[in-house]
């Protein structure tokens, strides 16, 4: 039922190129820690090296859980079960960006992209950082669906991700472990 955009816009390279979908999260992933370097203004060579191991690891795992859940049958579970399964994902996910980003030990790059938008350009809005930080992959995947004349990975969750990603870890900031202050490191 669709999956976070950044997911979802290496799904659709994945389907337009004809590699590995983790590859893609990798390299993704890789470019925005390079980003992340001209956003802060500075070389912070420790902050690159752990998102880069994060992504490492992170796009080995997307890898394992999607076929755990595709030998689970969850693609063959009703359109119902899959939206709930899909949402209460990108919700569990959105409080696990809010806690992490929190305590800014070890981070992925796109969601220290959104910090960075987040606390030196938007005035803490973590709404309108998470719709900026989604520019790339919705650019991704719009070139990608009009080469393939498919679109992959987009459904009822991608949009849920797309409107609530925001909102729902402003609100973890708030609910979950409200004593965990942001530990932003420029």
């Amino acid at each position: 039922m669709g999956s976070g955009l950044w997911t979802a816009s290496a799904v659709n390279l994945s389907k337009l190129l004809g590699w590995n979908t983790g590859l893609f999260l990798f390299i993704v992933g890789f470019i925005n820690a390079v980003t992340n370097q001209f956003l802060i203004r500075r070389i912070d060579g420790k902050r690159m090296f752990g998102e880069v191991l994060y992504v490492m690891f992170f796009s080995y795992f997307v890898n394992i859980f999607t076929n755990l859940l595709n030998n689970l049958g969850v693609p063959n579970f009703p359109i119902f079960t899959r939206t709930i399964l899909s949402c209460f994902g990108i919700i569990i996910f959105c409080i696990a960006i809010s806690l992490y980003q929190r305590a800014n030990i070890l981070m992925h790059p796109n969601d220290d992209t959104t910090n960075i938008l987040r606390f030196m350009y938007l005035n803490g809005n973590s709404t309108a950082a998470q719709l900026i930080d989604f520019i790339p992959p919705i650019v991704i995947i719009v070139v990608s669906s009009i080469v393939t004349q498919k679109i992959y990975s987009v459904n009822i969750a991608t949009i849920f991700s797309l409107f609530f990603n925001g909102v729902i870890i402003s609100k973890a900031d708030k609910w979950i472990w409200p004593t965990l202050k942001h530990n932003f490191k420029r």
